[in-house]
């Protein structure tokens, strides 16, 4: 349904996205994951033909969106972070405003209207001005004009961003009640979200792809391991280290202190994944003189991946061993002026974004305030 291959977006000598390629298949919730400035938003904009790329492809619905802008305009719903409303109409009347810009059959308008408002749970706001409502419910307007239309995909840019928890449930589940009827990319930096909504995920890290696949494959690729409960003298602990070191499949280990206990501690071991040697764990704590309280599995979630593989964007880790301390200040004066120039990008994105007046006649299948 999206086929998106080798996507770059440049800005002078500022690369915004640089060889960016994904699928997304029908039916399915993607996830679009990154770190403030990664460019989601650069490949939504492209997506949804509110930007040009400046080299690759991107093809929705069969239909390439460099060549065929107009066509696949009709395939998508673009929600972007801030939602295209007229606060002075009421949420009826805006999305009948909407309908007949995207190019609804006139006899076709009111079902599609209903049908938005009620998938969207805006029946009883439909007469009741847009300015007056929370803004819970101008982002359910948001997807409803997005929806309107019936398309094929849906894309959806920070759709969560400053709503209260409940409002984000709220809309979390609208997005979900969405999937199978609709192909839905959802970009966001709020990692719940994507665990939560997403069959599968595609992190961005200063404009490149680092990882895609379902969260549950990614979390199984990263660390994983066991954390204990154990007690015992000082001796018995200093035997435990090499005898855990010793185990087949165990990577590293960490000892913590317990408040209101000498001599029981916690012990995190992280294992190899795909790696099952709990037994022969808690045979090394036996022989090394400790009592066993407690053992259970751990897993690496979808924010240790996030921020394991986002790593670079932490200039502490610039500062490593054996590195000298003038060369590492310049290393994170560079990060820091590659962050300014994706910022820059950004901004020079929005400004090349003027306002249009957009009539029925010269209709593109969109809105824009």
């Amino acid at each position: 349904m999206i086929e998106v291959e080798h996507l770059s977006k440049n800005y002078g000598s500022t690369s915004a996205i640089a060889d960016v390629s994904f699928k997304v298949e029908p039916g399915e919730i993607m996830g679009f994951l990154g770190p403030n400035g990664a460019g989601k938003t650069t490949t939504m904009r492209i997506l949804s033909g509110y930007l040009p790329a400046s080299g690759g492809t991107a093809r929705i619905a069969g239909y390439d969106v460099h060549e065929n802008l107009m066509a696949v305009r009709q395939k998508i719903g673009y929600l972007p972070e801030t939602p295209p409303l007229y606060p002075d109409m009421t949420v009826e009347g805006f999305l009948y405003f909407v309908s007949r810009i995207k190019l609804v059959p006139a006899g076709d308008r009111t079902r599609q209207v209903e049908s938005a408002m009620r998938r969207t749970s805006l029946i009883d706001k439909r007469k009741v001005l847009i300015r007056k409502l929370s803004k819970g419910f101008r982002q359910r307007v948001g997807i409803a004009q997005a929806i309107v239309h019936d398309p094929p995909v849906i894309i959806l840019d920070e759709p969560t961003v400053g709503l209260d928890p409940r409002q984000i449930i709220e809309v979390r589940n609208l997005i979900k009640s969405l999937a199978g009827q609709h192909t839905i990319i959802l970009s966001t930096h709020i990692l719940p979200e994507v665990s939560m909504t997403c069959s599968r995920v595609t992190i961005v890290n200063r404009g490149q792809v680092v990882a895609t696949g379902s969260p549950d494959r990614l979390m199984g690729q990263f660390q994983e391991g066991y954390e204990l409960e154990v007690e015992g003298d000082t001796e018995s602990f200093e035997r435990l280290v090499p005898n855990l070191e010793n185990v087949a499949g165990v990577r590293s280990l960490e000892l913590m202190s317990m408040v209101g206990s000498e001599n029981r501690r916690r012990v995190r071991v992280a294992c190899e994944s795909a790696t099952e040697p709990g037994r022969e764990i808690a045979a090394a704590i036996v022989s090394s003189g400790l009592g066993l309280y407690e053992m259970r599995r751990t897993r690496a979630t979808l924010e240790d991946v996030f921020l394991e593989l986002t790593r670079a964007e932490k200039k502490e880790q610039l500062v490593v061993e054996g590195e000298r301390e003038e060369e590492a200040i310049d290393e994170i004066k560079e990060v820091d002026q590659e962050q300014e120039q994706e910022q820059e990008g950004e901004a020079i994105a929005q400004k090349e974004e003027e306002p249009e007046v957009i009539t029925e006649e010269g209709a593109s299948g969109w809105t824009r305030d």
